[in-house]
């Protein structure tokens, strides 16, 4: 077990964390205003100016060399290096200053993008998922100052949430600006409000559009109606497949990871993730491994006639967009071909079925008795005087792959500020403002372990 009895030089470092915070949040705030949604369909310019802002903070910390880079067909990323004293690691912070469309705004209780605080929560989209991870890294570096004794490479990408397109280019591009002995990647969670985490493994993500087609035009319900079914039923009928009675996912191929160690209690999850009253859990088996270590396969967009503009014919065609979570063990491409294949193999009534491949990420495994693991568990310890709890994340990081591809020694630690309220990528986004000062002093506590190693 890790020693989590405080001692001076945590309690100082706590002290000057306090001292800085309203400064930080403040940083905070101005970064959520910036609406820098990376889809194609928003205003860009937003991005550009969300990278400069970033840029402005690190060289408020001290960093004199900060660039915005990017690559071609790529958003731009800030990158800022403080070299540490001879002899010392290096360490890459990473995080992401781009963010989640914010959805319809009757959905918020406040503005998207006017941070607002209520019962100790800073809301806005971005204010956990991940600017939340930015300012935990400027908020380390502002706590430690002049007495950082490793070497910082900063790396705030601008692209993470349209998945990170060109990120394997930049890293490529940009190799030796980048290289680094330990990566501390700040876009995961915390177990609960005052319980951190530490993020051991994470699924990968593959992902397709499916139609199916039954006519080669539209015809008269009436008419026609009864021994053709429309694409949209026959749809339904082919994604039904997909699941068991009991909600389990059905496709041949899919592996399942071994089960984890902690499970999440049924109530709590039932009211973190706001299921309604008389619905059941899909699956079986622990919650955790429902989430973390077992397929999951949801429907995340249809293509079929509005009810608004409906006319009363047999809709010949109808899509869905299928997003498949694979657990650590599953080679995203077997993963593409067994649902590829399942669906092809399940076309109800000799629909014509047309899959086309999406994006592709590699799921995830640390290592958790790795020395930059132990520094990260006693700074986490220290930080919330109680042990961090190893845990799974049911959502995908693919650029972490790709990260261990082009610095196969380094390594990761994914750690992060959100807990299940945060509601990320949701209405109503926030971070818990004392959990996110919690985050900063670790971040610092585990920078200073790190250069004592």
């Amino acid at each position: 077990m890790t020693d989590i009895a405080s001692d001076e030089r945590t309690e100082a470092l706590r002290l000057r964390t306090t001292d800085l915070f309203g400064a930080l949040r403040a940083d905070l705030e101005a970064l959520v205003r910036i609406p820098s949604v990376s889809n194609a369909e928003f205003d860009q310019a937003h991005v550009v100016a969300s990278a400069d802002a970033v840029a402005g903070l690190l060289r408020g910390v001290g960093f004199d060399d900060v660039q915005v880079l990017q690559v071609d067909g790529g958003a731009p990323a800030v990158v800022g290096r403080r070299p540490g004293p001879v002899g010392a690691p290096t360490v890459l912070l990473y995080a992401h200053h781009d963010v989640q469309p914010p959805g319809e705004d009757a959905d918020w209780q406040s503005p998207p993008f006017v941070p607002t605080e209520r019962a100790g929560r800073l809301y806005g989209r971005g204010a956990a998922d991940d600017k939340s991870g930015v300012m935990a890294h400027v908020g380390a570096l502002r706590v430690l100052g002049d007495e950082l004794a490793v070497g910082v490479t900063v790396f705030v990408e601008g692209e993470e949430e349209i998945g990170s397109p060109t990120f394997l280019p930049f890293l490529t591009a940009h190799r030796d600006l980048l290289a680094a002995d330990v990566i501390v990647v700040a876009d995961s969670n915390n177990w609960a409000v005052g319980v951190p985490g530490l993020t051991t493994s994470l699924r990968g993500l593959v992902d397709c559009v499916v139609e199916v087609a039954v006519l080669d035009h539209a015809v008269h319900s009436g008419m026609f109606g009864g021994a053709v079914l429309d694409a949209p039923t026959l749809l339904a009928r082919l994604i039904a497949t997909l699941h068991d009675d009991a909600g389990d996912v059905a496709v041949a191929g899919l592996v399942r990871a071994p089960d984890p160690t902690v499970d999440y209690d049924e109530a709590a999850f039932r009211a973190d993730a706001g299921v309604l009253d008389g619905v059941r859990l899909a699956g079986t088996g622990p919650i955790t491994a429902r989430l973390w270590t077992r397929p999951a396969i949801g429907v995340i967009g249809l293509d079929a006639p509005r009810v608004a503009t409906a006319s009363n014919t047999i809709t010949p065609r109808a899509s869905a967009k299928l997003s498949v979570r694979i657990p650590p063990g599953q080679d995203p491409t077997a993963a593409m071909a067994a649902l590829r294949t399942h669906l092809l193999d399940h076309a109800p009534f000799g629909a014509h079925v047309t899959v086309t491949d999406g994006e592709a990420g590699k799921p995830f495994q640390a290592p958790t008795d790795s020395p930059a693991m132990q520094a990260a568990r006693w700074a986490f310890a220290q930080s919330w005087g109680i042990e961090p709890v190893d845990i799974g994340v049911g959502g995908s990081i693919p650029f972490i792959a790709e990260l261990l591809d082009v610095f196969p020694k380094a390594s990761i630690l994914v750690t992060g500020v959100e807990d299940p309220d945060s509601r990320a990528h949701g209405a109503n986004e926030s971070v818990h403002l004392a959990e996110l000062a919690k985050v900063v002093l670790a971040e610092a506590l585990l920078l200073e372990k790190l250069a004592q190693a």
